[in-house]
C-alpha cells in the first residue's frame, strides 16, 4: 500500500496477461481491489489527435 499511486488496473493487466504459464499475484486483497477499481490512466491523452486537442 506505501505506493498507491501506481495501482491502476492497466497495471495488474499487463503483469496478469504477460504470464506464460502461470501468474502468481502476492500483495494485500485490499490495494488489488483498489487497482482494479481505478482506471485513472483511461483519462490520459496518449494519442497525437488527443494531445492537439487537449
Amino acid at each position: 500500500m506505501q505506493h498507491y499511486t501506481m495501482l491502476e488496473r492497466n497495471l495488474i493487466y499487463t503483469a496478469v496477461t504477460r504470464g506464460k504459464k502461470l501468474v502468481v499475484v502476492i500483495g494485500e486483497e485490499k490495494a488489488l481491489a483498489i487497482a482494479v477499481k481505478n482506471h485513472k490512466s483511461n483519462r490520459r491523452l496518449t494519442t497525437p489527435a488527443g494531445r492537439l486537442s487537449g
